[in-house]
């Protein structure tokens, strides 16, 4: 397979999915927690079944099947997070999505797609967009932080009032990072807990647009590793990271000193 072959399957996958979740979301009378838990489990049942047919070689990591370690011997393994949003879902909200990436030993995320009611993002068609941050930069206008809507971390709230900066409450880490990518925002930054399957699609979205992405402390996001746990990231314009890490360091270190 090719990388752009793996990319439009990605993006394929990802909105298939994104349809299916949007029947069951109109036709279905579930509330609340039946309601996420059926949109879980259907999400994961077709993506599952997909990479068994078009992939049967790849080993997937996801956020609602058992892991186990087939996965870290595998040269390709698919990240899926099947439902990200799944408290937007349950609202019957638009601000949720679907994770379709690809992990390949010695590169990294290779391919990716995010798709939400909509709109599908991908690697398979890479959108950079020329970001104007020097109002930004220059105290000309606020920085605006994409923040979650129900479980915003402390850290976004210390961060804007250090920067001055404008947070915009949204759902899903997906949905967060794609509004970074289409300049709805300048940045995403989430210290409050994720894993992988949070964040791959997303980062191989936005890396593929040009932006920059890390670890809170600047280092790089590692994926498929034994342990999923990735709690942290930060997403924005290359301009913007130096800001926006300088800035982290130094609510650490006052916290540190406290």
């Amino acid at each position: 397979m090719t990388t752009t072959e793996d990319a439009a399957l990605a993006a394929a996958l990802a909105a298939e999915a994104v349809t299916a979740l949007e029947a069951l979301q109109a036709d279905s009378d579930l509330e609340g927690r039946a309601l996420k838990d059926a949109g879980d489990a259907a999400a994961q049942r077709l993506l599952a079944a997909r990479l068994a047919a078009l992939r049967p070689d790849d080993a997937v990591l996801s956020e609602e099947a058992a892991d186990g370690p087939r996965r870290l011997a595998a040269d390709r393994v698919w990240i899926v997070d099947p439902l990200d949003g799944t408290r937007e879902f349950s609202e019957r909200r638009d601000d949720w999505a679907v994770h379709v990436a690809l992990w390949e030993r010695g590169t990294g995320l290779t391919a990716g797609a995010v798709a939400s009611p909509g709109s599908v993002h991908a690697t398979a068609t890479p959108a950079p967009v020329a970001r104007d941050v020097d109002p930004v930069l220059a105290g000309d206008r606020p920085l605006r932080l994409a923040v979650s809507r129900s479980r915003p971390p402390a850290l976004v709230a210390e961060l804007a009032d250090r920067l001055g900066a404008e947070t915009v409450p949204m759902g899903s880490a997906g949905v967060k990072t794609m509004a970074v990518v289409d300049g709805v925002v300048d940045a995403y930054v989430h210290g409050g807990g994720q894993y992988a399957w949070d964040s791959a699609a997303p980062v191989a979205v936005a890396r593929a647009a040009g932006l920059h992405t890390s670890r809170l402390d600047g280092r790089a996001l590692e994926y498929n590793r034994a342990d999923p746990w990735l709690p942290d990231l930060v997403v924005c314009p290359p301009a913007l990271a130096g800001l926006l890490l300088a800035a982290i360091a130094g609510i650490h270190d006052q916290e540190e000193d406290a």
